[in-house]
């Protein structure tokens, strides 16, 4: 996924459907200088992790 993309999902109201291997997740914040996003899997908020752009895909 492109950076600006993963910055609008972010800052959206609307819930995307995001997949992480496989697993939807929720965007929280982008970083577009490194190419990473911190998300977090729908059915665990608590799991937060840092991932690169290239490992989310939108549906």
């Amino acid at each position: 996924m492109n950076a600006q993309r993963a910055q609008e999902i972010a800052s959206s109201p609307i819930l995307a459907e995001v997949f992480c291997d496989g697993i939807p997740i929720y965007i929280q914040h982008v970083d577009e200088n490194k190419g990473r996003a911190r998300i977090y899997p729908l059915n665990e908020p608590e799991n937060e992790q840092e991932v690169s752009l290239a490992n989310l895909i939108e549906q």
